[in-house]
């Protein structure tokens, strides 16, 4: 029975310890206990809604935390706020470069939180390296290098030529044509690594980009740094909000007077309006029964006016009827005296011709000062007419 309890207690302590190992294990790996980190610094105006330990996101997904905040001292000549410094786990640190990365600072909530969002780099080199930077103050031990390992040398740096035109980029293969040109330069120093030598644990240089160049860490400022884009705190915003919105009653308040007394005014159109119908409802009513009496009385004008107009029709037929008689008779008179056309012609010819002898007259002269004949006279015939049917 001993044995047996102690065989229980030893499996128990062995599963117990190999949990505990595990659950260390799996923190390890999402801490990123075992790989490659990358340490960045920025530089903030406050440090409001962010604490150690908070994650850091980039692309929507967390790659590090915050590892330090504190406030910059009083006296910095560059009057920078609070320090912030995170982690980068590999190998998402390589897509931070040198352009196009920035540190944006987010709200998060409305608790006065914030978080650190990364951008991914656009263009450029990365902003840092696993593999220590070799720095060459003479030019022939780096051809001495390359010479010995062609084809595993690269620059760590831009080289600009005499009228400072970029003439290498930094990853740019070292070769004996290059380093001639180079030499040519007469550069004081050279920086360049092995890209066959293994990377170390964490990032050993970051590029400057004053000095157009990869520089290895100096003791105690392993970090990089990158460019914030700091947006002010939800608590900040709000407090902006309502200084618009105090600032802004005034105006509100006198639009509300203004509608107020607008109101008002119509509220005293629509009394009046109401009165003015009160009023007009006794002229309305008599209007109204003068219309009925009018359609009473109307009837019977209507009834005389259609007599009348029947009896004007029937005075008509008979004038038109009596007028058709007349026609007829003076038909049957002209076929009768043959000669009556000729006489009425003569007779119109010669009062013509008195008409013109008035003309001429000197005392009757300027009553006919209108010259202008719209009418000739018609050509006598050549032979005096008979007969209404007889041609001319």
């Amino acid at each position: 029975m001993e044995r047996a309890v102690g065989w229980f207690v030893f499996l128990a302590t062995a599963l117990l310890v190999f949990g505990f190992g595990y659950y260390l294990y799996h923190v390890a790996d999402q801490r990123g206990w075992f790989k490659i980190k990358a340490n960045f610094h920025t530089y903030l105006q406050s440090s409001a809604g962010l604490s150690v330990g908070d994650p850091v996101y980039l692309m929507g997904f967390s790659v590090g935390h915050i590892t330090d905040v504190h406030p910059m001292p009083p006296n910095d000549p560059l009057h920078r706020g609070v320090y912030v410094q995170f982690d980068v786990i590999a190998p998402d640190f390589r897509y931070i470069w040198t352009e196009g990365s920035y540190v944006k600072i987010n709200a998060a909530g409305f608790l006065n939180q914030r978080l650190i969002e990364i951008t991914r780099g656009t263009n450029g080199y990365e902003k840092c390296l696993t593999q220590p930077i070799t720095v060459f103050s003479n030019l022939t031990d780096l051809q001495q290098q390359v010479a010995a390992q062609p084809g595993q040398w690269q620059l760590s740096q831009e080289i600009y030529d005499e009228n400072s035109n970029l003439l290498y980029r930094a990853f740019t293969f070292l070769n004996t044509s290059n380093l001639e040109r180079i030499g040519q330069l007469n550069l004081p120093i050279i920086h360049a690594y092995n890209n066959t030598e293994a990377d170390k644990h964490y990032i050993v240089a970051s590029w400057h980009p004053k000095n157009h160049t990869y520089e290895n860490f100096t003791p105690g400022d392993e970090t990089a740094y990158l460019a914030p884009i700091e947006t002010p705190p939800v608590s900040d915003e709000l407090q902006a909000m309502i200084q618009q919105v105090q600032s802004a009653l005034p105006a509100v308040i006198a639009l509300t007077n203004k509608l107020t007394a607008i109101l008002d005014n119509s509220a005293q159109v629509t009394s009046n309006l109401n009165i003015a119908i009160i009023a007009i409802h006794p002229v309305l009513t008599n209007a109204n029964l003068l219309v009925g009496h009018l359609d009473n009385n109307i009837n019977p004008v209507l009834t005389n006016a259609n007599a009348l107009v029947a009896h004007l029709d029937t005075n008509v037929t008979s004038s038109l009827v009596s007028l058709a008689d007349i026609t007829s008779n003076l038909a049957v008179q002209v076929q009768s005296n043959s000669n009556m056309l000729s006489g009425i012609y003569k007779t119109i010819i010669d009062y013509d011709d008195f008409v013109q002898g008035l003309k001429h007259h000197w005392l009757l002269r300027s009553a006919f000062k209108n010259e202008n004949k719209t009418n000739s006279p018609p050509a006598a015939p050549s032979a005096p007419l008979t007969s209404p049917r007889q041609k001319p």
